[in-house]
């Protein structure tokens, strides 16, 4: 199966920025214009992108909602998006905005019956993210470690219909330090539910690695490609 490569353009303030380890007072700013980043990614020949709206996943609410918007109509291919989404308004709404899939974490562990009727109701636009801290769920824009692990709430959706799960190694994002590799693939190995892998992405030897493993749908791409480490081109 063909690994999915997802670029992704955070958003703070309006900007395209890049944090180290979720930490918003160590945000690296990229580029004042989203829309035209995404456009540039669909030059490069992407097909799918990944934005986070940052600001929004610590308000619980949107908070880039304009550069969101800038960036659909910028981008012809499929986009979800992520941050702050913790009702079942706010989900509709962007997907009646034309978002191909919601990336939900923190609704997850707090309102998992929310996600699973949502997952019911629009097959395959709903993504579980889980967020890793030690192996334990982080939630609130990766502010707040809970205590049940990334596998057990991973299984708490194995028949929800979830489109994939989400899994970061906190520690890692924005870090350059490659990808946890062992972490991703043991979670893919725990559930019946396609993992994509974020955090941390170094250099083509990550994507590389990834694609050893068939239940590894897709990786999230930032900074390696942000920096020049990653040639979007040749990965794609």
């Amino acid at each position: 199966m063909a690994l999915t490569i997802y670029p992704a353009i955070d958003l703070k303030n309006g900007q395209v920025v890049r944090l180290a380890e979720g930490d918003m007072d160590r945000a690296t700013i990229y580029a004042d214009d989203p829309a035209g980043q995404a456009g540039r990614f669909a030059a490069i020949g992407a097909n799918h992108l990944h934005v986070v709206d940052l600001d929004g996943a610590f308000a619980g609410e949107s908070r880039n909602g304009d550069a969101v918007r800038g960036i659909l109509a910028a981008f012809p291919g499929q986009v979800q998006v992520g941050g702050g989404i913790r009702s079942r308004a706010q989900a509709e709404a962007w997907l009646d905005a034309g978002v191909w899939r919601v990336v939900m974490g923190t609704a997850a562990l707090e309102d998992p019956m929310l996600v699973r009727a949502l997952a019911g109701e629009y097959p395959g636009a709903v993504v579980v993210a889980v967020d890793a801290r030690d192996g334990m769920v982080a939630v609130r824009g990766w502010a707040e470690k809970s205590t049940v692990s990334v596998v057990d709430l991973a299984r708490r959706f194995e028949d929800a219909g979830v489109a994939a799960l989400l899994f970061t190694d906190v520690g890692r994002d924005g870090m350059l330090k490659g990808v946890n590799i062992e972490a991703t693939a043991g979670l893919a190995d725990a559930v019946n539910i396609p993992v994509i892998a974020s955090g941390g992405v170094a250099g083509m030897e990550d994507i590389i690695a990834l694609r050893r493993y068939p239940k590894i749908e897709g990786v999230i791409c930032g900074r390696a490609i942000y920096d020049g480490r990653l040639d979007l081109a040749q990965c794609l």
